[in-house]
Protein backbone atom coordinates (compact mmCIF):
# COMPACT_ATOMS: atom_id res chain seq x y z
CA UNK A 1 0.00 0.00 0.00
CA UNK A 2 2.43 2.28 -1.48
CA UNK A 3 0.12 4.67 -3.97
CA UNK A 4 -2.71 6.37 -4.41
CA UNK A 5 -3.79 3.72 -6.89
CA UNK A 6 -3.22 1.38 -4.10
CA UNK A 7 -5.48 2.88 -1.87
CA UNK A 8 -8.23 4.00 -4.31
CA UNK A 9 -8.47 0.63 -5.62
CA UNK A 10 -8.36 -1.02 -2.70
CA UNK A 11 -11.56 1.17 -0.85
CA UNK A 12 -13.24 0.83 -3.99
CA UNK A 13 -13.53 -3.48 -3.81
CA UNK A 14 -14.24 -2.71 -0.55
CA UNK A 15 -17.08 -1.18 -1.09
CA UNK A 16 -18.29 -3.62 -3.56
CA UNK A 17 -17.70 -6.97 -1.37
CA UNK A 18 -19.95 -4.80 1.25
CA UNK A 19 -22.64 -4.06 -1.47
CA UNK A 20 -22.56 -7.40 -2.54
CA UNK A 21 -22.64 -9.35 0.89
CA UNK A 22 -25.82 -7.03 1.35
CA UNK A 23 -27.00 -7.45 -1.37
CA UNK A 24 -26.48 -11.28 -1.10
CA UNK A 25 -28.59 -11.32 2.49
CA UNK A 26 -31.73 -10.96 0.61
CA UNK A 27 -34.61 -13.08 -0.42
CA UNK A 28 -34.23 -12.55 -3.89
CA UNK A 29 -30.97 -10.37 -5.15
CA UNK A 30 -30.90 -8.04 -7.94
CA UNK A 31 -28.03 -9.14 -9.24
CA UNK A 32 -25.57 -12.50 -9.69
CA UNK A 33 -21.79 -12.61 -8.76
CA UNK A 34 -21.16 -12.19 -12.07
CA UNK A 35 -22.49 -8.36 -12.20
CA UNK A 36 -19.63 -8.03 -9.97
CA UNK A 37 -16.90 -9.17 -12.20
CA UNK A 38 -16.06 -6.38 -14.76
CA UNK A 39 -15.67 -3.54 -11.95
CA UNK A 40 -13.65 -6.10 -9.56
CA UNK A 41 -11.18 -7.10 -12.59
CA UNK A 42 -11.21 -2.83 -13.26
CA UNK A 43 -10.06 -1.74 -9.93
CA UNK A 44 -7.05 -4.82 -10.43
CA UNK A 45 -6.35 -3.49 -13.88
CA UNK A 46 -6.49 0.32 -12.14
CA UNK A 47 -4.64 -0.66 -9.84
CA UNK A 48 -1.50 -2.12 -11.53
CA UNK A 49 -1.41 0.18 -14.24
CA UNK A 50 -1.59 3.15 -12.00
CA UNK A 51 1.26 1.33 -10.28
CA UNK A 52 2.99 1.23 -13.66
CA UNK A 53 2.96 5.09 -14.08
CA UNK A 54 0.34 5.28 -16.38
CA UNK A 55 -1.70 8.11 -15.01
CA UNK A 56 -4.38 9.16 -16.90
CA UNK A 57 -5.44 5.16 -18.09
CA UNK A 58 -5.73 4.47 -14.77
CA UNK A 59 -7.59 6.84 -13.32
CA UNK A 60 -9.85 6.28 -16.69
CA UNK A 61 -10.31 2.52 -15.57
CA UNK A 62 -11.36 3.74 -11.63
CA UNK A 63 -13.89 6.11 -14.03
CA UNK A 64 -15.22 3.51 -15.67
CA UNK A 65 -15.62 1.06 -12.34
CA UNK A 66 -17.99 3.47 -10.81
CA UNK A 67 -20.02 5.42 -13.59
CA UNK A 68 -20.22 0.93 -14.10
CA UNK A 69 -21.20 0.60 -10.17
CA UNK A 70 -23.49 3.70 -10.52
CA UNK A 71 -25.30 2.41 -13.78
CA UNK A 72 -25.62 -1.74 -13.55
CA UNK A 73 -24.96 -2.36 -9.90
CA UNK A 74 -27.19 0.79 -8.79
CA UNK A 75 -25.99 0.78 -4.83
CA UNK A 76 -28.43 3.36 -4.13
CA UNK A 77 -31.55 2.11 -4.98
CA UNK A 78 -34.10 1.85 -3.12
CA UNK A 79 -35.80 -2.06 -1.86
Amino acid sequence: METVYDWVSVLVFAGLITLFLQRSSMENPPDTIWHYLPPAVGCALANYVGNEGYMIPAVALLVGVLAYTHIVLKPFRSR
